[in-house]
């Protein structure tokens, strides 16, 4: 019995222990404005990273069922009942209904119907990462190859059409996951997809950011010659930054690669957070600020945390992480502070 207790504590041990290495992709959440984008040198980097696993931006089942409330807690709901309504599948039933459309879809990889099913059994589980997948596979290949018989069944069973608000099916059709993560998923035989957000903390940032915002329009109605002075050259600075952004949003073929860049990072940090050499300014809301930044890093502190642990617990040990590029740089700085951890971007990726 002693042997099987320190087997158990050893292996706990290498467990914790076992080396992750992460690529981290920045993306954009819609690429529909966008000129037609060029994703060969991200696949190609991908394909030699040779990951075990992808994590997504999206809350896990378990954390789903716990989190009460966040932004886009009530358009989950909203699916939840509508696919319930569409067909009912008992809660207690959920977790065997989805193994035996996983083998069977696994069986039979050109049957879309079993696809349409197995995504309605994972929303209706709450696990819209891996429904998602399922439900971009089967739009992908009605994309490809159009079905009159099978868009009517998903029609009926999924309902795409009034799914439009949230993390929805009509938002994942021009997201970084049908343009870069599911393509990659699918020729590199992965059939899950990993979720690693935390929204344990949104009440807390969406709070810190109205009493941010209703300090600092006080704040500029300062009508002093100095301070209007500062404060006009320092909103010129955070503008310009916007304009190239939005620029480059325009007229690039490689926006995902730009905005794994240290500029494309400052400039999303001071759209929500301005300038470092603002705080100081006389009553500018720092308390506030500082609140609303705290917050922030909370919740990449928590994906950071939910990628390593559940990468570990997966026994995928080289994992692509792709998430929306305003969290780049500040989950980049956690990783290199976490042990055994390896975390390059996927500019850095060579």
């Amino acid at each position: 019995m002693k042997y099987f207790i320190f087997f158990i504590f050893f292996t706990s041990i290498n467990a914790s222990a076992q080396q992750v290495d992460i690529i981290l992709i920045g993306a954009s959440h819609n690429y529909s404005k966008y000129p037609t984008q060029d994703f060969s040198g991200i696949y190609n980097k991908i394909k030699k990273f040779e990951p075990n696993a992808f994590f997504g931006e999206f809350l896990s089942k378990e954390d789903e069922r716990l989190v009460t409330d966040y932004w886009c807690k009530q358009d989950n709901i909203k699916r939840l009942k509508m696919l319930m309504n569409n067909r009912s599948i008992a809660v207690a039933m959920l977790p065997k209904t989805i193994d035996s459309l996983k083998k069977l879809s696994l069986s039979k990889p050109k049957d879309y119907r079993v696809k349409t099913d197995l995504a309605h059994a994972y929303y209706l589980n709450q696990d819209v990462a891996n429904g998602h997948y399922q439900f971009w596979q089967v739009f992908n290949n009605l994309q490809q190859t159009p079905d009159a018989k099978l868009e009517n069944y998903v029609n009926k069973l999924l309902s795409p059409q009034l799914d439009t608000t949230g993390r929805s099916m009509k938002r994942l059709k021009t997201s970084e996951y049908a343009l870069i993560a599911f393509p990659m998923m699918q020729e590199m035989g992965i059939h899950e997809l990993l979720s690693m957000d935390c929204q344990d903390y949104d009440l807390n940032w969406g709070a810190a950011w109205a009493a941010f915002d209703a300090k600092f329009n006080l704040f500029r109605k300062d009508t002093t010659a100095s301070f209007r002075k500062e404060l006009k050259s320092n909103l010129t600075k955070i503008n310009n930054g916007s304009e190239k952004y939005q620029s480059i949003e325009k007229s690039s073929k490689t926006v995902t690669e730009w905005l794994n860049t240290d500029e494309a990072s400052a400039i999303s940090a001071s759209d929500d957070f301005y300038l470092p050499e603002m705080y100081d300014m006389k009553n500018f809301p720092k308390e506030e600020m500082l609140s609303k930044i705290h917050w922030w890093i909370m919740r990449n502190k928590g994906m950071c945390d939910n990628v390593v642990n559940r990468a570990r617990m997966a026994g995928a040990e080289k994992v692509v992480v792709i998430v929306g590029a305003s969290h780049t740089k500040y989950m980049q700085d956690i990783f290199k502070s976490m042990p055994n951890v390896r975390i390059r971007n996927i500019n850095e990726f060579k």
